[in-house]
């Protein structure tokens, strides 16, 4: 199993306002934007990424991070086997990603996800 990148999550009700400090003055590029969500990117191999959001999408709350995987199934099975409490899903988005959020031991909720197709 690969992780394949790591997104940190800001809840706010207006994502639009990252635009100027996160685009224009920092000049990370926009990489996704459903409304709801907008992501920002730098370029590069290990491109960094941010994403500010008003919900977590399909009514879930905002995650703190999004870990994307290339196996969801294995990682989903070792959650259940450490006995880790699932919060939602596993459940395919019609945003093209298959995903679940659990918390980490710190609390923090954790939206782990696959892009399906």
């Amino acid at each position: 199993m690969i992780v394949n990148r790591i997104v940190a999550n800001i809840a706010t009700e207006d994502p639009d306002r990252a635009r100027q400090f996160y685009g224009e003055i920092l000049g990370l590029k926009r990489v996704m934007d459903h409304g709801w969500i907008v992501t920002f990117a730098a370029e590069g191999a290990a491109a960094p990424q941010i994403s500010f959001a008003r919900q977590g999408g399909g009514g879930a709350p905002v995650p703190d991070l999004s870990i994307e995987v290339d196996d969801l199934d294995m990682v989903h099975k070792r959650v259940l086997a450490a006995g880790i409490a699932v919060e939602y899903g596993p459940v395919d988005e019609d945003w093209g990603v298959r995903r679940f959020f659990v918390r980490d031991p710190f609390g923090k909720l954790v939206n782990i996800l696959v892009h399906r197709g």
